[in-house]
C-alpha cells in the first residue's frame, strides 16, 4: 500500500456533478458544479482536469470511489458506469460509497442520513448505535422516530462535500473491497420514455 494512495471520487447522483482528489489524507483538489442535465458528458472532463492541475496523470490513481446513490436514476448510473470503466482500464480498485455513508462522515453516534427523493419522499437510512436499519423510502412529512440529529434534506448538513467524502470513505475500504460499484436503487426508475420516434428500418 502507498503511504501517501491517491483515490479520484466523484458523484453525479443529484443535480451536480462533482470530483474530488485525495492525496493520503490532504484533499488536493475538488469541485463540485451544478446542473440538471449533461454530467456523462462532463464528468470526465471534470476528473481529467482535477487531475492536469494537480501536475498528475489518471496512472497515478490507486483508487477510485464513486457515489451509488439513492438519488437520480440515470445519473448514478452515468458514475457507476465511468467508475467500473475507470478500474478496469487503470487496474486499480474501484469503491462504492453510497449517499447515506457520505452524509453520515464524521458523525460520532446514532443519527438519520436523509437524501432527497422528489414527490414529498426521502431516502432515509437510520444509524443507531449497536445496528444499522435498511434504508427506506417514506413520506418526509412523516419520517420515523430515531435517536440522534438528522443530516441532509432539511436536517444539518454534511461534514465534508459529497465528493471529498466518497474520496476519503474509499482510500479508507478499497483494500478490504472485492465488489464491483453497483448503483443502489430504492424504487422503480421514473424516467419517461423518449418522445422522438424510432428510427425507420429499411428492407
Amino acid at each position: 500500500m502507498p503511504d501517501t494512495p491517491l483515490v479520484l471520487g466523484f458523484d453525479t447522483s443529484a443535480a451536480h456533478c462533482a470530483a474530488a482528489l485525495l492525496s493520503g489524507d490532504k484533499i488536493i483538489a475538488s469541485a463540485l458544479e451544478p446542473m440538471a442535465k449533461g454530467q456523462a458528458e462532463r464528468l470526465m472532463v471534470l476528473c481529467q482536469e482535477l487531475i492536469n492541475d494537480a501536475g498528475l496523470t489518471f496512472g497515478d490513481l490507486d483508487a477510485i470511489g464513486v457515489g451509488i446513490g439513492p438519488g437520480n436514476f440515470t445519473g448514478i448510473r452515468i458514475s457507476v458506469a465511468a467508475a467500473r470503466g475507470l478500474a478496469l482500464g487503470l487496474g486499480v480498485p474501484a469503491v462504492g460509497v453510497s449517499n447515506f455513508d457520505t452524509l453520515r462522515y464524521g458523525v460520532a453516534g446514532p443519527c438519520a442520513c436523509a437524501v432527497d427523493a422528489r414527490h414529498d419522499q426521502v431516502y432515509l437510512q437510520i444509524f443507531g448505535n449497536a445496528e444499522t436499519n435498511a434504508p427506506v423510502l417514506c413520506d418526509a412529512a412523516t419520517l420515523p422516530q430515531f435517536d440522534g440529529p438528522l443530516i441532509g434534506q432539511t436536517g444539518q448538513p454534511a461534514a465534508l462535500p459529497v465528493a471529498e467524502a466518497i474520496a476519503r470513505l474509499a482510500a479508507e475500504r478499497y483494500l478490504h473491497t472485492t465488489e464491483r460499484p453497483a448503483p443502489l436503487y430504492l424504487r422503480a426508475p421514473d424516467a419517461a420514455p423518449a418522445r422522438d420516434a424510432p428510427p425507420v428500418i429499411l428492407p
